[in-house]
């Protein structure tokens, strides 16, 4: 009931949502305040606003009703004997390719296995793993939002991506030094969740001791390398393998000092699953 009254305009809506007159619903709010010895909600306005305590116990709440809702689902499959696929969502700076090699050892040991894995972009993963839409997601980052649960499940190691006509591409290997006189293309679309990414980015230019010139793109949805394509004059980081692309009109290239990023799994707290749990463990080994 709380997280129904903490998502509706108005007190008023939200019990009629629930079949309660607004009366009950308000008595039900009050005594769960009383039980928790704290506000849920400020009342100095005519809507209901959420108190940071209300808030907390909002984003908890929330994850624990889905988790909830995911072990009914399980339960509900085994007694049926049909297996859900498993579906994992990633963001486009994790390649399709870079997925399957993360979840490579689980498909090798057993084929069988249901595996489902789409694009998804990161303002989506925390409505997407509450909704059931998705069963784990894995993004560039290491920050785990406060209602999700989540560990580095992995390191991928950084290339650079340029224009067959950027005067980097006649390198094999290029030092990061050497990209202190060229423009880096990032993508700033992303909400905040990506924007850790381009961080950790630009922290790696500033300890080969130099700022890096940023150049912001607008792409959303599209491989990182795609990025050069309409700034040609920059470079982007990416972790795709050496050589050429896209009609060799992009080419990847080594950096000498290999620096990594990380890949963050995250899902939803309080859940088991066999499935992740092999995933975690085949990226440990």
């Amino acid at each position: 009931m709380f997280v129904t009254v903490a998502e509706a305009p108005s007190l008023r809506v939200a019990a009629e949502k629930m079949f309660m007159t607004q009366q009950a619903a308000s008595s039900a709010i009050k005594e769960l305040e009383r039980t928790l010895g704290v506000e849920l909600f400020s009342r100095s306005r005519r809507s209901l606003m959420l108190t940071p305590a209300g808030e907390t116990l909002y984003r908890g709440a929330a994850a624990l009703l889905a988790g909830g809702h995911q072990l009914t689902t399980l339960v509900q499959a085994a007694a049926s004997e049909s297996v859900p696929p498993y579906v994992i969502g990633h963001t486009p700076n994790l390649a399709t390719s870079e997925v399957f090699s993360i979840i490579e050892p689980v498909v090798v040991a057993d084929p069988s296995v249901p595996i489902t894995v789409r694009p998804i972009f990161a303002d989506q993963i925390r409505s997407s793993l509450l909704d059931g839409q998705i069963d784990l997601a894995l993004r560039r980052g290491i920050q785990t939002p406060p209602d999700l649960a989540g560990s580095v499940a992995g390191q991928h190691e950084l290339r650079l991506a340029v224009g067959r006509d950027h005067p980097l591409a006649q390198h094999d290997r290029v030092a990061l030094a050497d990209l202190a006189e060229h423009e880096i293309v990032v993508s700033v679309a992303e909400p905040e969740e990506d924007r850790e990414y381009v961080r950790l980015l630009i922290s790696i230019c500033q300890a080969a001791g130099f700022e890096p010139q940023i150049t912001a793109s607008r792409l959303r949805g599209t491989p990182p390398h795609t990025a050069v394509i309409a700034h040609p004059q920059a470079c982007t980081f990416v972790t795709n393998a050496p050589g050429w692309l896209y009609g060799n009109r992009i080419r990847i290239i080594e950096l000498n000092e290999t620096p990594t990023v990380p890949v963050q799994a995250m899902w939803l707290p309080h859940t088991s699953s066999g499935i992740r749990a092999s995933i975690l463990e085949a990226l440990r080994q």
